[in-house]
Parts: C-alpha cells; structure tokens; sequence
C-alpha cells in the first residue's frame, strides 16, 4: 500500500475537500478536518495542512495536489542493549519512550505507538524524527496527526500520585516500568489480533531489572521485546511515542502554569529553584508539592531562597 503525504495551504485544502465531497466519510479523530474514501485511496486533511493518501491509489491523487513530502532522512544511532534484527527500521513495531521524569515540575508520561511497515515512510513524512531533534512548536503540531493516523497509548502520571507512590518506596525506574507495561498493554489490546513484529522499548534499565519492577503484575509485556538506548533512532514508533509523550507533558504543563499563574520552567536548573520559591511565597508548600516531584533537591533550595526573601 502507498501512503503520500501533501502540505497545502488552506485554500487547496478546501479545494481537496469540495473534489471529494461526494466520497466523504466521516473520521472523529483529533486532528482532522476532512476524510473521503475512493474505492483505491483513503484520503485525510488535517487541520496542521497536511494532506495524507493511503492505498494502491495514492499516486495519482496526491500527485493532483502538490508535491509529496520527502523526509526519509532518518537519525543515525549507536545503542545499547540487545541485539536487534536486521532491517528493524523497516518492519512493523510498537515502540515506547518517556518523559518528564528529569523535571522539577510537571508529570511523568509514557506512550506507546504501532506503527506497521507500511506505514514507516508515511510517519516519517509527517515529520517524525528523534524529538530531541524537534522543538516543543514542532512537536506540538505533529503530535495531532500521529495520534489520528496511529494506534497508541499515553498514560499521565500526575505530580500527586507521582509523589504518593514514591513516598512509597517506588523508583524512578519502577515508576516508568509500570508505565511502559501498562502503555503496551493499552495498545496490544486495541490492535486486537494483528501482531507487530517486535515491540521496541527505550531503554532506561537493564532487561533483567525492568522485568523485576514489574513482576508482581498480573499481564507483562514480554513476546518479542527489545530494549535499546536511543531507540527514537532506530524505529520511528519510538519517535512517534516519545513526540506524544511530550506533548502530554507539555500539556499537562500548561494546565499547572494556569493555577500557579505563572510560566512554570522546564527542567531542574537554577530558574527552577526561583519559580518554585515565589510559588511558596505566594500559594504555601502544599500547593507547590502538587506542581512537582517533591523528593527532588529543588524542594530544599527553593525553601532556602523562600526564607532569605522573607528577611
């Protein structure tokens, strides 16, 4: 099946939309503006520009469009881990990644994304590369049309039950094992009985040790899993999960900017530690403690600054 990927302006996106208003279906996934089903190609218009033909026809309906999309252009990587296949790149996977777990203030969030071999190149027309390699803009944009174009999983892990259950006695590593398992688990299931060829997971703990956090589970994820450090690099379901992980945290980032009224800062660096002082100021340390991973070393520095503004 061919897949092509168009960016118009909104003009040519209503001319696209009045040519197949006859074939017109309807599609309520985030994103999209318009979708219209020829007996050889689906055809999906997102409200980011991008215009997207899928199947045998692909050709000769975005070739009425504009010029196709070529980003191809993959990240090169050196990884660690297990051994992986030949061709990984080109067969159908499920990857997961994480973020926000280096942050002060916000949630952790972990995705999970399928993406069929069929599908590789169409992802990497939609813009999918290593995220680090993207800016918050970019992913922010992208974001809408993987999670209308892929099946996926994102899971939040907000700040309040982030803290109960480290106060527990859970790791970090613990905490994203869980996630990661629960996120494949999510995606395994709404692919029904269609199997990917390896699930692709970056690594962040030895596989003995990621298997460990997770025992007492009653479903692991363990059939053709492979972990590998940099794996955005090396399959683009990786990269595709790791965009939407961010954009979840960024989002989530957002609503917590909107009750501490201010832009509250990526990170744990220093500005850190002087957003955090003026929000115990303000609010008190049990609203702070509700923005942010409260066994961090920023809790204390802010305190400190907090109590020399007070002199």
């Amino acid at each position: 099946m061919s897949n092509h990927v168009i960016v118009v302006d909104a003009q040519v996106v209503q001319k696209v939309m009045n040519h197949y208003a006859s074939s017109k279906v309807v599609r309520n996934a985030p994103g999209v503006v318009f979708a219209a089903k020829l007996p050889d190609t689906a055809i999906t218009a997102y409200k980011s520009g991008k215009v997207l033909f899928q199947g045998a026809g692909a050709d000769r309906e975005a070739a009425r469009w504009g010029k196709v999309e070529n980003k191809s252009t993959s990240v090169k990587a050196t990884s660690k881990g297990d051994r992986l296949p030949d061709r990984l790149a080109e067969l159908s996977v499920v990857g997961s990644d994480e973020t926000g777990t280096g942050d002060f203030f916000g949630p952790v969030t972990v995705a999970a994304c399928y993406v069929r071999a069929d599908q590789v190149a169409l992802v990497r027309e939609l813009g999918v590369m290593d995220s680090k390699l993207l800016t918050d803009d970019v992913m922010r944009k992208i974001a809408p049309d993987l999670q209308a174009t892929l099946i996926h999983s994102v899971l939040t892990l907000k700040n309040e039950k982030y803290n109960e259950v480290q106060g527990r006695g859970w790791s970090q590593g613990k905490i994203k094992a869980l996630l990661h398992n629960q996120a494949l688990k999510h995606v395994l299931r709404k692919m029904g009985d269609e199997k990917p060829d390896y699930i692709l997971i970056d690594q962040f703990a030895e596989r003995g040790i990621y298997y460990n956090h997770i025992k007492a589970q009653s479903e692991i994820v363990r059939e053709n899993v492979l972990f590998s450090t940099k794996a955005e690099g090396l399959h683009v379901s990786v990269a595709a999960a790791s965009i939407i992980a961010r954009v979840a945290f960024l989002e989530e980032m957002d609503r917590l900017s909107t009750v501490a009224g201010m832009t509250l800062p990526k990170g744990a660096g220093p500005k850190v530690d002087e957003v955090a002082a003026r929000i115990l100021l303000k609010d008190g340390e049990e609203q702070l403690k509700v923005m942010t991973k409260w066994h961090f070393a920023n809790a204390g520095k802010a305190k400190k600054i907090a109590e020399r503004k007070k002199r």
